[in-house]
């Protein structure tokens, strides 16, 4: 860096800081506990890491499109005790497409009310997240799910089960990652969806549907949740009705991370999963050097209040504004 200034210094630790952060975290837990990157520990986290890591996939759509979504928490958790429910009545074949099938409606009515109502999309997903928690909580009863027969059953594949030594959930997460980031990288969908993101009054007198646009983005969203949920719900055979409360922050901070503008139109679905990873290990590494798990909270604070000056800094090309 000798011959660079301290403007293209600051530019790069700017887009490039919350890498060089990582890896300093990933060396300072290493020394701290070799077990940290033991194949055992990676592929554990990476697994545990998974349903955070599929809805924050669909959720890298919507910040792109220029949008929020802090509905995805609750919208997990109704998915999670609605498909447990089904299981035990319909079975998991028929419970499986329902309980799609009504999470999917819920990211529709969601994508109407901000694609074409062109109602704020922070209020309205955050009026969501407590309606789908009421939705959950009168659906269950105000009780928690489990599936009365957990041996004769296939369904715990999903969330259980391996394939060439892989966990299911991990070859989920990465089909789920490799097939959205074909969508968003290569389709025209995908470039409508940075173009209405990047300028959505330019997109819209070029030609490009932009409230439909942002429904769909909403839609991939829910679908996204309920592959998460039914990971869930295959993994613990059981749940609490309120097992998705609070990881819509740390979805949105796993976006943020990868590199996704809260102003919208930049992102990839990549970098999305490089942030799930970067979360994952820092909370694991937290754990293994002794720290208790409520120390996650305050830390996915400080990463989302680092990660959006960061994006912030970037935008400006400085770390802070010599405006008053």
């Amino acid at each position: 860096m000798a011959g660079m200034s301290k403007a293209q210094i600051g530019g790069i630790l700017a887009r490039q800081g919350i890498l060089i952060a990582f890896a300093l975290f990933i060396i300072g837990f290493t020394l701290a506990n070799e077990k940290f990157l033991s194949a055992d520990n990676v592929l554990s986290v990476v697994r545990s890491s998974a349903i955070l890591g599929v809805m924050a996939l669909g959720v890298t759509f919507v910040v792109i499109s220029g949008n929020l979504d802090l509905s995805v928490g609750s919208m997990m958790s109704f998915s999670t005790i609605v498909v447990l429910d089904l299981h035990d009545k319909v079975g998991p074949a028929i419970a499986i497409p329902l309980m799609f099938a009504m999470t999917i409606a819920l990211g529709a009515l969601i994508g109407f009310l901000v694609g074409y109502l062109k109602l704020n999309s922070l209020i309205v997903t955050l009026g969501m997240l407590s309606a789908i928690h009421g939705l959950t909580l009168t659906y269950s009863g105000g009780k928690n799910m489990d599936i009365v027969d957990k041996q004769g059953t296939w369904f715990s594949v999903f969330g259980q089960g391996t394939a060439l030594g892989i966990p299911v959930p991990i070859i989920m997460f990465l089909l789920v990652a490799a097939f959205l980031g074909l969508v968003l990288a290569r389709t025209p969908f995908g470039r409508k969806v940075y173009a209405v993101g990047g300028n959505g009054t330019a997109a819209t007198f070029s030609g490009i549907p932009r409230a439909r646009t942002v429904f769909y983005c909403y839609v991939i969203s829910a679908a996204c949740v309920a592959t998460a949920g039914l990971i869930q719900a295959s993994r613990s055979m059981g749940s609490q009705n309120t097992v998705g409360q609070g990881l819509e922050l740390e979805v949105l901070a796993a976006v943020i991370l990868g590199g996704a503008s809260l102003l919208g139109g930049s992102g990839t679905i990549f970098k999305t999963l490089i942030g799930v990873l970067i979360l994952g290990f820092i909370q694991n590494g937290l754990l293994l050097v002794g720290l208790q798990f409520y120390v996650q909270f305050v830390v996915t604070w400080v990463i989302i209040i680092l990660a959006v000056w960061l994006d912030i800094a970037a935008k400006r090309g400085k770390f802070w504004s010599t405006i008053a």
